[in-house]
């Protein structure tokens, strides 16, 4: 039983711990807020690039305190995204000594790609996703049966759309990683998952329905990278199952 850390401390000290380390994930998106409040207007202004790149020059607010909550929204979005390593971090020092050496192996490789998959989701939504869909939404403005159709979008409004797909996006290309853990707790085998493909298709597609605006562009763009991902992950677990086979295989040899 030497495999795993040596920690026998009582419960009290493990919750002394975790409240040491929820002090200093506080604290971290305290300060992380501050700067980015600061700064709330240059984030903004990152994030309706492509409202302007879709012809859109005007936003509006149409009660006096939702420009000031915008401002803090955004604050707090940003601080979110720059917090989160030393969120992941504080987390894993906190399970980590109750893990197995072979655990903390298994689970790092896992804890690392977390930031990278999630930004290159939400990278997808801000430079592919989110274009296309405002220029679809955008199109509906002109004359229509004699009236004539301005967009007039509010402040409010689309921080929450940009918003809705960055997470939605970064969040959905982390399904590799739920698989792999599943897989990996026993929970599924890569037999089930090859077995549910098909399902997992449609799965797919009847999100991207639920999270991007009903034109079929949009969400043939998120259907897309999910069935990839899907497919990326089962390659991964075949690769951890031949991994785990030699080594059983080598524990096995006779010394």
């Amino acid at each position: 039983m030497r495999d795993i850390d040596d920690t026998q401390a009582p419960l009290l000290e493990h919750l002394i711990e975790l409240r040491r380390r929820l002090f200093y994930c506080l604290l971290t998106i305290l300060v992380a807020f501050g700067v980015c409040y600061y700064f709330a207007e240059d984030v903004f202004s990152f994030l309706v690039q492509p409202l302007l790149a879709a012809g859109q020059k005007k936003v509006i607010f149409t009660q006096l305190f939702e420009a000031f909550f915008v401002r803090v929204k955004v604050a707090f979005f940003a601080a979110m995204m720059i917090s989160f390593p030393v969120l992941a971090n504080q987390l894993w020092q906190f399970v980590a000594p109750g893990l197995y050496r072979s655990e903390k192996k298994a689970l790092l490789p896992f804890l690392l790609a977390t930031p990278i998959l999630f930004t290159m989701g939400a990278a997808l939504a801000y430079f592919v996703t989110i274009p296309v869909a405002l220029h679809f939404l955008l199109g509906f403005q002109g004359n229509f049966g004699g009236i004539q159709q301005e967009a007039l979008p509010s402040v409010g409004n689309y921080l929450s759309f940009v918003m809705q797909f960055l997470f939605a996006f970064g969040i959905a290309f982390l399904l590799p990683i739920l698989l792999m853990l599943l897989e990996r707790a026993g929970i599924v085998t890569r037999k089930q998952l090859v077995s549910a493909r098909r399902y997992a298709i449609v799965a797919a597609f009847g999100l991207a329905a639920v999270l991007t605006p009903p034109d079929i562009g949009s969400q043939f763009l998120l259907a897309i990278p999910l069935i990839f991902l899907y497919e990326v992950a089962l390659i991964g677990i075949w690769f951890t199952e031949r991994k785990r086979a030699r080594t059983a295989a080598v524990e096995e040899e006779p010394a």
